[in-house]
């Protein structure tokens, strides 16, 4: 999972902040490689010399650059191919959140190797949810908030969300549903460009 999160992490910097920012960032962690392969596991200490470079490098918070960068993930037009997995979770947002209980199944069909943590939406209204997930990523939590924060703009629903950390040996999130159809939200298809439906 660390190696999934070094290539993210340095394909966000890459797109939003520059190659030479990118190339800044590999040198200032200290690390010998390039890029990071994607395939190939890394040490968890090399994620953290990684992000503590960029906290560095770029001013930011920790926790601001993993929610900037999870909203990269569904956002970006190099992420398209996770956005669309992600909108096969359902026509609306609220189903969309029905679906994060299968989604890390859903991803082992295409990327068997990779192990996500099993999510678990507790609803505890028809827009009231709490989000929990079990993971040795600290910062997985701040990831989701923004990725949920880019899914909540593409079906144009109006959400708050708030990263409450560790309850119950356990992370969580708290989600809020105060209008689903607050804007027009993105154009969706079934199809790729490209695709007959």
């Amino acid at each position: 999972m660390h190696h999934l999160i070094n290539r993210a992490f340095q394909s966000f910097v890459r797109d939003t902040f520059g190659p030479a920012t990118c190339a800044r960032l590999i040198q200032q962690a200290g690390l010998r490689q390039d890029s990071f392969e994607c395939l190939f596991d890394h040490d968890p200490a090399t994620t953290t010399k990684v992000v503590d470079a960029a906290v560095r490098l770029l001013g930011r918070p920790r926790a601001a650059l993993f929610e900037d960068m999870g909203t990269y993930l569904v956002s970006h037009q190099n992420s398209e191919n996770l956005r669309r997995l992600l909108r096969f979770g359902g026509a609306r947002f609220i189903d969309f959140l029905h679906s994060l209980d299968d989604f890390p199944d859903r991803v082992q069909l295409a990327l068997p190797h990779l192990d996500l943590p099993q999510l678990q939406l507790i609803e505890h209204s028809p827009d009231a949810f709490t989000l929990r997930f079990t993971t040795d990523l600290g910062d997985l939590g701040h990831i989701l908030v923004g990725l949920l924060r880019a899914m909540a703009d593409d079906y144009g629903a109006l959400v708050l969300l708030d990263h409450r950390g560790q309850v119950n040996f356990a992370e969580e999130l708290t989600i809020q549903v105060l209008d689903e159809g607050h804007t027009k939200g993105r154009r969706f298809e079934l199809a790729a460009a490209g695709e007959v439906a």
